[in-house]
């Protein structure tokens, strides 16, 4: 019995050490993430829905996100999880442009280039009002070194929680090549200044998990 319970005991180390916390909004915890306005303020508040806490965001032709700076080592947890749900759906416009570039959530990770700013990457993975679900298309401010990912489409449901899986170590390497191990940052922004619109989104737990 006392080796089962050694055995147990390990399991449980190794599973934790497997996955790290991003996001414990269910937990009330929104420690490490920081404020960047773009235009005006997204509104972000911890709320209960469905019998749980998750971020809220309210966003009024504003854009801003929330981002925690968390250095992940991709050869050890590669895999982006989370889910996130929209009550409002943005107008039709091109995100592919400027005047477009507007999304009722979007989750995404940073490779910082430090002092070398250019070398800054960034996937986006986004739910999209006009484009469909597995389209990918440079950024329309950033260019090529933010690549957007449409997760969801206007085919999806409102008011629905969608659980979100996505090997980051893979899509960097698809979408920039190379070897990127590590990721800096992760972020999030409901954003709708740009068409000015409005938008009610919520954003469940994140975590980067081995498997």
């Amino acid at each position: 019995m006392y080796r089962v319970i050694i055995l147990l005991f390990i399991s449980a180390i190794a599973s934790a050490e497997q996955r790290i916390e991003i996001g414990r909004f269910s937990a009330g915890d929104l420690s490490g993430w920081e404020n960047k306005s773009f235009a005006g303020e997204t509104h972000y508040q911890l709320a209960e829905l469905d019998g749980r806490l998750v971020l809220k965001a309210e966003s009024r032709a504003a854009a801003s996100g929330l981002y925690k700076k968390q250095r992940i080592d991709l050869l050890e947890t590669p895999y982006l999880n989370w889910s996130w749900r929209i009550d409002e759906r943005l107008a039709k416009l091109n995100e592919r442009e400027k005047s477009g570039d507007d999304y009722a959530v979007r989750v995404y990770v940073v490779v910082s280039g430090g002092w070398a700013f250019w070398r800054t990457r960034a996937i986006n993975y986004v739910w999209s009002a006009s484009q469909e679900k597995g389209s990918v298309w440079p950024n329309a401010f950033a260019g090529d070194h933010a690549m957007m990912i449409a997760l969801r489409d206007r085919d999806d449901e409102l008011a629905t929680w969608y659980r979100e899986k996505r090997n980051v170590l893979e899509d960097l390497k698809q979408q920039f090549g190379g070897n990127i191990r590590y990721i800096d940052a992760v972020a999030i922004m409901t954003d709708t200044d740009n068409g000015g619109g409005q938008a009610e989104s919520y954003y469940g737990d994140i975590f980067f998990s081995r498997n």
